[in-house]
């Protein structure tokens, strides 16, 4: 099955209940580990891939390579999207959807709305062109991921939220309603008034960023309130680290990389599959 866009997958997921999952490739193990879920649990996956994760493995070209060598290896039926996160400009959005990415996002967050807007339009119009779906964001999500950081969480503006969609045609919205990137310090305190009220006027499916550590009653708030795509990195690094160290603890001597990264894989694709049946995704293929 070829790769395909975020589109139709989160309007599905929006009609239905459900969220999708993104779930981040760091390595090759990764990105079996998460093709080998969807599979397994019959779910869409949104595999996302950050500018500095796409550099540590080759760059773009390199990654879209490796995700569709291996669907066509493991006979992959079930819908697949690869997205870029946290796209740094227009100029990377672009590199990134002529490399054959079918989803990007650009995050100009950080600077003047009328800015983000601007450029927000520009990679629509170039994306749309080819097909491929559009994710922004508007806030600022705290915590740091790869070229990423914040150092505190600034909360969307429903009102905003509303003008970014209708003006840039943009097709899923994150608005920064209180989740972090990498682990929560405490319980996380997300913002359910304002995303009921963006969710109202947005007219698009929204997105959680920093999905790692969200509480269960949390996480079907959110998708009752809209929320399609919630996002999943440090969950996964998490649980493939402890594999590894548990592996070479118990064999010190051991040199071989498949016989350590082989328990990472596992790892990973457990917790894939507990996420897909914690948001639903799973038999929605």
């Amino acid at each position: 099955m070829p790769l395909v866009s975020m589109t139709e997958m989160l309007k599905k997921a929006n009609a239905e209940g459900y969220a999708v999952g993104q779930f981040n490739l760091n390595n090759l193990e990764f990105t079996q580990a998460i093709l080998q879920a969807a599979e397994a649990e019959k779910s869409p996956v949104i595999l996302g891939v950050s500018e500095g994760a796409a550099r540590y493995m080759g760059g773009f070209k390199t990654v879209v390579k490796m995700v569709e060598g291996l669907m066509e290896d493991y006979n992959t039926t079930v819908p697949v999207a690869i997205h870029l996160d946290h796209g740094s400009s227009f100029d990377k959005c672009k590199e990134a959807i002529d490399a054959g990415f079918t989803s990007v996002m650009i995050d100009a967050s950080h600077g003047p709305f009328e800015e983000n807007i601007e450029i927000t339009s520009k990679v629509v119009e170039y994306a749309h062109s080819k097909g491929v779906s559009v994710e922004a964001e508007l806030g600022v999500v705290g915590g740091q991921e790869d070229d990423v950081v914040a150092a505190g969480v600034i909360y969307a503006d429903p009102k905003e939220c509303e003008e970014l969609v209708q003006r840039t045609g943009i097709d899923c919205l994150a608005p920064a309603l209180g989740s972090v990137h990498g682990p929560y310090k405490g319980e996380p305190n997300l913002g359910f008034k304002e995303m009921e009220e963006i969710n109202k006027t947005a007219g698009v499916p929204l997105v959680l960023h920093g999905g790692t550590g969200i509480p269960t009653k949390d996480i079907q708030k959110s998708i009752s309130f809209g929320t399609a795509k919630i996002n999943v990195n440090t969950e996964n690094q998490i649980a493939s680290a402890k594999a590894v160290r548990e592996t070479l603890a118990a064999k010190p001597e051991e040199y071989d990389p498949r016989k350590y990264l082989g328990p990472a894989r596992d790892a990973i694709k457990e917790t894939v599959i507990g996420k897909m049946r914690e948001f639903g995704s799973s038999n929605k293929a």
